[in-house]
């Protein structure tokens, strides 16, 4: 028997506003529709013999059953979410919670120069960070108070694989002249099925902030407004409508999975995601500045999440036309990593064609941050100046794979544009870009004479593999 399409009503049930659920008939199973009755009957758990309903506590007849059970419309089927997936989603949450400050962290230290280069006994290890060194820089930026919690801090994060000591010597932080390193910059951070999921949520979401008439905006329910929410078939329409999965069923699955990690949740944490008319929220404001001293409240599950957008993302899409708003994070050394797996895409970092994992690299850029810096130029540079003969610029072309979040650069300016920003993590970094190189060509097309967003335009639009020319003044 075809399953009821959406909009279709219950017949006796149009009073509590019904949907997607048809009146029952012989054969008929209503938890194909993947809506699940609580086990062993009990108000919310049976089926009414007339009309399919699963909120129904006794068989009625049709209207007058469902009327008198019930006071007000409510979806069927939506047996409140257990207290055991309640705590699995906090503690997935809080987990997503910890990566976002640990990478925002990184990036901080990168721009410091405190992640650099170190020898120790005749031997070179990159990319790394001294303990003593990054408690004072914790002290000094009053990301910890004191040195005791500065430790608590930075063993949050080795406890949830974010770093680790560059031979795995010690298990436990310590305030000591060791040397630590993020697992980012050396291709060890662990790729598990949640942290891919999490990957997968923060893809969605920036997406749909970055986009005009988004499905999330702030809506109200019980007098209480909400930020960053969308109705479940919203999301669902969304979902199918952009690519992003394949058909409606596949979308419920990714948003319960979302739902169960943390990432989005119910106005209220009562339901489970479904393909309806509730509403829904992004549970991680994943442009959230974090306060480090935040992972000390592990069992709190308030989230903070109005607080200003970090400046030290990296993972804003599609600026607001005519901003030149920018964010300088660049090394004093080309970042040295193990590439093989984090600059693959979603999909192959799933180990499946599952479409959970699957989304198209789109170009990164930085959120606007409170103030405007000046540009990494030392000073202008014109067109002529670039191409006179015997300039001292050498030109070196790059391809870049993009991964799930990105290329990892800015590019601001204008004739000619120069690179304003390079994420050390992402593709661009291990490719070779650095800051102050010129953006000669993209993919063939010369481009020294057009302004900034007109060469994101094209790298937004063009292949996921990227072949840029760039100009690097010589040394």
């Amino acid at each position: 028997m075809p399953s009821p399409g959406r909009g279709d009503t219950v017949p006796g049930c149009r009073a509590r506003g019904h949907l997607r659920l048809p009146a029952a008939e012989p054969g008929w199973d209503c938890s194909r529709l993947l809506l699940r009755s609580r086990p062993g009957g009990g108000t919310g758990g049976e089926r009414s013999q007339r009309c399919g309903c699963l909120t129904c506590p006794e068989p009625g007849p049709g209207a007058a059953s469902c009327s008198s059970a019930h006071g007000e419309p409510r979806q069927p089927g939506m047996d409140s979410l257990g207290s055991s997936l309640k705590k699995k989603a906090t503690e997935q949450h809080y987990r997503a919670e910890v990566m976002i400050a640990g990478e925002q962290l990184r990036l901080r230290l990168h721009d410091g120069k405190l992640i650099k280069d170190r020898r120790f006994h005749l031997r070179t290890y990159p990319n790394c960070f001294v303990a003593k060194e990054l408690t004072d820089w914790l002290i000094e930026h009053k990301e910890a108070p004191d040195r005791e919690t500065a430790i608590r801090l930075m063993q949050k994060l080795m406890d949830h694989y974010i770093i680790h000591h560059v031979c795995d010597e010690h298990s436990d932080y310590k305030d000591a002249k060791l040397l630590y390193r993020f697992r980012k910059d050396d291709g060890t951070f662990p790729l598990s099925k949640d942290v891919k999921v999490f990957l997968r949520g923060q893809s969605l979401y920036e997406k749909l902030v970055s986009v005009e008439e988004s499905i999330l905006k702030v809506r109200e329910e019980n007098s209480v407004k909400y930020q960053r929410t969308f109705l479940g078939s919203e999301m669902i329409d969304w979902l199918v409508q952009e690519g992003e999965v394949e058909n409606r069923q596949e979308a419920v699955e990714l948003g319960r999975a979302l739902l169960e990690h943390g990432i989005i949740q119910h106005v209220s944490n009562r339901h489970h995601f479904f393909d309806s008319d509730i509403l829904y929220h992004f549970w991680i404001n994943f442009r959230r500045r974090r306060r480090l001293t935040e992972l000390l409240n592990e069992n709190s599950s308030r989230a903070l999440s109005e607080s200003p957008d970090s400046p030290f993302c990296l993972r804003k899409l599609n600026p607001e036309p005519g901003n030149t708003s920018f964010l300088s994070v660049q090394t004093n050394k080309e970042i040295k990593v193990v590439s093989a797996v984090r600059r693959s895409s979603i999909t192959s970092l799933s180990g499946n064609s599952n479409t959970y994992f699957s989304a198209p690299p789109t170009l990164v850029f930085p959120p606007v941050p409170e103030c405007n810096p000046k540009s990494v130029l030392k000073r202008p540079v014109t067109t002529e100046e670039l191409l006179s003969p015997g300039a001292p610029y050498v030109k070196k072309t790059l391809t870049i794979v993009g991964d799930a979040v990105g290329w990892g650069f800015v590019v601001r300016g204008g004739r000619p544009c120069h690179i304003q920003a390079v994420d050390p993590g992402g593709p661009a970094a291990a490719a070779g870009m650095k800051v102050c190189q010129f953006v000669f060509s993209v993919n063939g097309m010369y481009v020294l004479h057009l302004d900034y967003q007109t060469i994101s335009s094209l790298i937004m639009t063009g292949p996921r593999t990227l072949v840029m020319e760039v100009m690097e003044a010589i040394e």
